[in-house]
């Protein structure tokens, strides 16, 4: 933490002092009651009172201080806030091995169900788009802040979704950069700050190069984080007869070291949720440094207010 007007901290030491005074005065009125021999008296004009009590008042008074003072000396934090324009294109996988059972109840389901919790727990204030890929790529939801129609996006997701067999990994990576560049007036010459999360479970086989589309986002410095999802014994069902297709995460795992994206794997729905939490934690925020001193402020005043509290029900007075 760092204070904008550190000098004014000196005013901790008025605290200290009024402490010390406080200890002294108890230690006085102690020493004056020993004192006091005729001890049936004393009980009489002066009762016992409760220990812990009497000096609570007092302390959350001290601690309002000393709150106050540091909240007087301006501190500043590191914050976590949104992205102005931040926009998050989600490319999923629609190819026919995503019918792979290998994870409950399949791929392309628990890819559905995951992608839809990512975009939920993101800002509301950011732009999500989809997109859907496997010989060739689609947008299904432009980037944008409505999110009952992305999730209706992510519902239309479905095997054979762009009529085109293949897994086009450099296409979805080109296709989502286009939707990017679309997202407002401003964004052919002025691109908003975007990440895009692909998932897959195999190589590429057609359509354009992902080296070549890894390098336009590069251009347009557009982090690719890639999921290779699915296990090495996932099979899909052709008329009875099982073909086998294994994940391949090395072309995405290129794709996000190239773009400085992160590489993940995933072969389960829960390894899968937690990935996309992980990277949902990280995209689209910047860290900026505010003047934090609102909460010491705030729970000094709420310090005096115990204080207050405290000594009008134990001894019907202020502090």
């Amino acid at each position: 933490m760092i204070w904008q007007s550190p000098v004014r901290l000196w005013l901790l030491l008025g605290v200290l002092a009024l402490a010390a005074a406080y200890l002294v005065a108890q230690r006085r009125r102690t020493r004056y009651a020993v004192r006091f021999t005729n001890l049936r008296l004393l009980d009489r004009v002066a009762p016992r009172r409760p220990t812990w009590r009497r000096h609570l008042p007092a302390g959350l008074f001290l601690a309002m201080l000393a709150l106050l003072v540091v909240g007087f000396a301006r501190p500043t934090a590191e914050v976590r806030v949104p992205r102005e324009r931040a926009t998050v294109m989600v490319a999923v996988d629609v190819s026919t091995s995503m019918l792979a059972g290998d994870v409950e109840p399949d791929r392309l389901s628990a890819a559905k169900s995951a992608a839809r919790r990512f975009a939920d727990g993101l800002p509301r204030e950011f732009n999500v788009g989809l997109v859907a890929f496997a010989g060739s790529a689609a947008v299904l939801v432009p980037p944008g802040t409505d999110r009952e129609a992305l999730h209706d996006g992510i519902e239309r997701l479905a095997e054979g979704a762009t009529g085109v067999q293949g897994t086009a990994i450099g296409e979805a990576i080109s296709t989502s950069l286009g939707a990017v560049k679309a997202l407002d007036d401003k964004a052919s010459t002025e691109p908003p700050p975007a990440r895009i999360i692909l998932l897959s479970d195999g190589a590429n086989t057609s359509g354009m190069d992902p080296v070549d589309a890894a390098a336009e986002a590069v251009a347009l410095d557009v982090p690719v984080h890639s999921i290779s999802f699915g296990t090495p014994g996932g099979f899909v069902d052709r008329g009875g007869r099982p073909i086998q297709v294994p994940v391949d995460g090395e072309t995405l795992r290129a794709v996000a070291e190239q773009t400085g994206g992160g590489f993940h794997e995933a072969g389960t729905s829960a390894e899968l949720r937690a990935v996309y939490d992980d990277i949902g934690s990280s995209v689209g925020w910047r860290t900026v440094r505010q003047d934090v001193s609102a909460r010491f402020i705030g729970l000094g005043l709420v310090f005096a207010m115990g204080a207050a509290v405290g000594s009008m029900r134990w001894f019907s007075r202020l502090p």
